[in-house]
């Protein structure tokens, strides 16, 4: 049943930067938002995230919008790889560790004989702490006087969610998200969570869409409310930017979320073919079901290709991309090593020009090629949705519908994780979308020729 919430304030804690934004919840638009650094200390104990000063900055954003349309319901959407630990008093047993963290040679050789294998939680094992797993096996090995006083662990979301509410949880799509703790196509924890001693300390599961209650009344007098607002669980930021276009799709579809990374979505595709060693794995919608998944880092990428280049009309880079498609003119991955489809390639060029606009259009037909490998990888099926900064590359989107053969849309949200957050508090936004309708000649051709190169080294 839907809710007619006039204004939904997000909180959305990205790695980077943290925002508050608040929703009009009869049309999705974006009425404020408010912006700040998300700094990480260094220590000690280890690099973790400054708790207090997001606090701060999320009462001081949240009073502001209070006192001028106001609000009447909370939503909560962060960066996955990370876990709060709460003593038994409720404060911070540890600090929020940074993901980027890297651990000594012996505590990753050790957990690396602990972790469950991909075929159970469908979760690779990545670099630092991005498996929260490895971040709690380092905590615990590492600072045991401190992790021996940890009462409970929640998701990162659902820590917010806590300060808000004094309410305890945890939430699927933060579990889901490669933490080796769970397995997602059965929906339970994974053996690691026995492995590590730690089953006791979980918060009870939520769903996503749960209010978990109102603000705390010491909270709302801070803010300056007038009225309860609940709050809702809320979700991993990827699966955000999911949820506008699982509600208005359904199953299957093809999701490819635009921004550092690029994460293609396989909502309804089978996990027959993933692969660990090639940046594929399962997260888990908000919905608790099972979603391959495939990823590059697209927009860095983007950025180190066409760093410095001014962004040339529409009708050029046609033209540009013709002359590139003619002349056999592409970039080979990977741009950024170690991640992708093709983790163990080395960026290269094949017949290089010197142009710019035939240049930008290369990375714009490379772009497209590395979506369609993921896609590939993941037997994603359905309409491709394209959300985020790739949506306004008409190259990229006409070279992906080329490739792929089948409708591809593109989202005209500005902010994918700000509208699924405000989802959670069942209102009903309809996502505006463009059809992709135009084709590239002679691109099938050059599209073989990029994969019989791609993955050499």
């Amino acid at each position: 049943m839907s809710q007619s919430f006039q204004r939904i304030a997000v909180i959305d804690i990205g790695k980077t930067n943290a925002k508050v934004v608040l929703v009009d919840g009869m049309t999705g638009t974006e009425l404020a938002v408010r912006k700040t650094a998300n700094t990480v200390i260094p220590g000690p104990p280890y690099p973790h995230f400054d708790v207090e000063a997001l606090w701060a900055f999320l009462l001081g954003s949240l009073r502001e919008f209070a006192a001028g349309p106001g609000f009447d319901a909370l939503s909560i959407t962060t960066h996955g790889a990370s876990a709060a630990l709460l003593d038994d008093e409720g404060s911070l047993a540890m600090p929020v560790l940074d993901y980027e963290h890297l651990y000594p040679h012996e505590t990753i050789e050790a957990y690396g004989k602990l972790r469950p294998d991909f075929s159970e939680t469908f979760s690779p094992a990545l670099s630092g702490g991005l498996n929260v797993g490895a971040q709690l096996h380092y905590q615990k090995t590492t600072f045991p006087d401190q992790f021996d006083k940890v009462a409970t662990i929640l998701t990162y979301p659902q820590y917010w969610a806590y300060r808000l509410t004094g309410v305890v949880a945890n939430e699927r799509t933060s579990l889901g998200c490669h933490t080796d703790l769970w397995h997602p196509f059965e929906g339970r924890y994974s053996k690691l969570v026995d492995t590590l001693g730690i089953r006791e300390r979980m918060a009870p599961l939520r769903s996503a869409f749960d209010a978990l209650g109102p603000i705390r009344p010491e909270v709302a007098h801070a803010i300056g409310l007038q009225i309860p607002v609940p709050v809702y669980c809320g979700l991993h930021d990827s699966n955000a930017s999911l949820l506008p276009h699982l509600v208005g799709f359904g199953s299957p579809c093809t999701v490819v979320s635009t921004g550092t990374w690029v994460i293609c979505f396989g909502v309804g595709a089978k996990p027959q073919r993933l692969d660990p060693s090639r940046d594929t794995l399962v997260n888990v919608d908000a919905n608790g079901q099972a979603v391959p998944s495939a990823r590059f880092m697209g927009g860095r990428e983007w950025d180190l290709l066409t760093r410095d280049m001014a962004v040339v009309p529409m009708e050029e880079e046609l033209i540009a991309a013709t002359a590139v498609i003619d002349a056999g003119s592409m970039i080979l991955p990977s741009v950024v090593m170690g991640t992708g489809p093709f983790p163990d390639s080395h960026f290269r060029w094949m017949n290089e020009t010197s142009s710019v606009s035939e240049r930008l259009a290369a990375a714009s037909l490379y772009q497209a090629l590395m979506t369609q490998t993921c896609l590939d990888l993941i037997e994603a099926e359905g309409p491709i949705i394209v959300e985020g900064p790739f949506a306004a590359n008409q190259l990229y989107l006409r070279a992906l519908h080329t490739l792929m053969k089948r409708p591809v849309h593109a989202s005209e949200a500005t902010t994918g994780t700000a509208i699924g957050a405000a989802l959670l508090t069942g209102i009903t936004i309809d996502v505006k979308m463009r059809s992709i309708v135009d084709t590239l000649d002679g691109l099938d051709d050059y599209a073989r020729e990029w994969r019989s190169r791609a993955g050499k080294t």
